[in-house]
């Protein structure tokens, strides 16, 4: 029989995920409409979600899908079935009323089949996520201007904690665990965590950062943050969230990096993936395992340019196990923390004032990265970050896990 976790553990994570995470760190207002997203393996968080959204005097749109697994596989199905106009096909006053309706969205993840896509030519996948493009730009639009916010969460599956080499119990121990469940006060304990965040977070903003050298065994890699760049993190934005984040201007990045975590994206895994930049684009990429995969990625327009680049302090962080998962993976504490960057999509809300007032010229012009992928890559081995100040003089902020500030 499956795992599940009982009713005050659901009631609390719900309470977390509308009442902290939705909002920016400040929950819902009454009023609000609220898109909950789930798949049945997760039908006991979607149902408590629903409920504490209507608690808090909001309004649920539900979207519920089908699990793909052993039996049915809508997804695979999709693929298999579909032709390049049914791919590119965008329900375009579908989705733009959505976003016009909505005021939050909670997404939970939780795979039935860790790998329901494998054997799916990637240039399907692929071409099926640029289709979705003006879903995202449309949000991250709204979101831009402060009239929308979205957290993720996770339901642990039995595929998924097989995955990860653990038992269901344990699998939900470490998701217990990082997200203060097992607190009775996790909203309150969240809000310290986030605090403390914050004050490195301002303190990084506070050096006047011009360039990064990331260094370690596995990794050689320089990146410029460009012109109007602040950090961010804290936000309430995935739960869990430990990280500290920039988007960098792309242009800069020079150098080499290898991931020791595997990589569960598309509905496929890959692993052991290698990274060369030239004049900030990749121009090398390999994996031990699922390297066309990463390939097509990578050929993806503008997904061979930096998108994100993440440090997360192993004080923060109670996730201690590999979770297969990259919303736990990029949040890892362990010995060393992680550090990870994803191609693709940058985040506007790195830009250093309102990210509302800057036309695409603009974003364009600072090295903001725009494209239909956002994929972060994740490694937890030991590296020293190096940071080369406006006045030339460099500081070591980052190191043993640990941010040095």
């Amino acid at each position: 029989m499956s795992y599940s976790p009982d009713q005050s553990t659901l009631e609390r994570y719900a309470d977390v995920l509308v009442n902290f995470a939705l909002g920016g760190g400040e929950g819902v207002k009454q009023g609000d409409v609220v898109l909950v997203v789930a798949n049945e393996a997760a039908k006991p968080l979607y149902v408590e979600l629903a409920r504490t959204v209507l608690r808090a005097g909001c309004h649920v749109i539900g979207q519920y899908a089908p699990d793909d697994d052993a039996a049915f596989n809508l997804s695979r199905d999709f693929f298999e079935l579909a032709s390049d106009e049914q791919i590119d096909f965008f329900p375009a006053r579908y989705r733009r009323g959505l976003v016009d309706q909505i005021d939050h969205m909670v997404a939970v993840i939780s795979d039935a089949d860790m790998h329901a896509l494998e054997g799916v030519p990637p240039g399907k996948i692929m071409r099926r996520g640029a289709s979705m493009k003006p879903w995202m730009e449309w949000r991250s639009e709204k979101e831009n201007a402060g009239l929308f916010t979205w957290t993720l969460g996770l339901y642990g599956t039995p595929a998924m904690a097989a995955e990860a080499g653990m038992s269901e119990s344990d699998y939900w121990e470490q998701i217990v665990r990082a997200c203060f469940l097992d607190d009775p006060e996790p909203i309150k304990r969240w809000r310290e965590t986030s605090a403390q965040i914050n004050e490195y977070r301002e303190r990084l903003n506070a050096l006047h950062v011009e360039r990064l050298h990331v260094e370690g065994e596995d990794v050689d890699l320089r990146i410029t943050l460009g012109e109007s760049r602040r950090w961010v993190g804290g936000s309430g934005r995935n739960i869990p969230s430990f990280e500290i984040f920039t988007s960098p201007d792309w242009r800069g990045t020079e150098g080499w990096i290898y991931f020791n975590q595997p990589l569960y994206r598309y509905g496929n895994l890959a692993k052991g993936i290698r990274l060369r930049f030239e004049a900030g684009r990749v121009v090398e990429a390999s994996a031990e395992q699922g390297e066309e995969l990463i390939r097509e990625m990578v050929a993806t327009e503008n997904a061979d340019k930096v998108g994100e680049f993440s440090l997360t302090d192993a004080r923060f962080s109670r996730i201690t196990r590999f979770m297969a998962e990259t919303l736990y993976d990029e949040n890892v504490g362990g010995p060393y923390g992680n550090t990870h960057l994803a191609l693709g999509k940058s985040y506007l809300d790195c830009y250093a004032g309102d990210p509302s007032s800057i036309d695409s010229a603009e974003v364009e012009r600072l090295g903001f990265n725009d494209s239909t992928v956002h994929t972060d890559i994740v490694s937890t081995t030991d590296r020293t970050v190096t940071a080369t100040l406006r006045d030339g003089s460099e500081l070591v902020i980052y190191s043993g896990g640990q941010f040095q500030l």
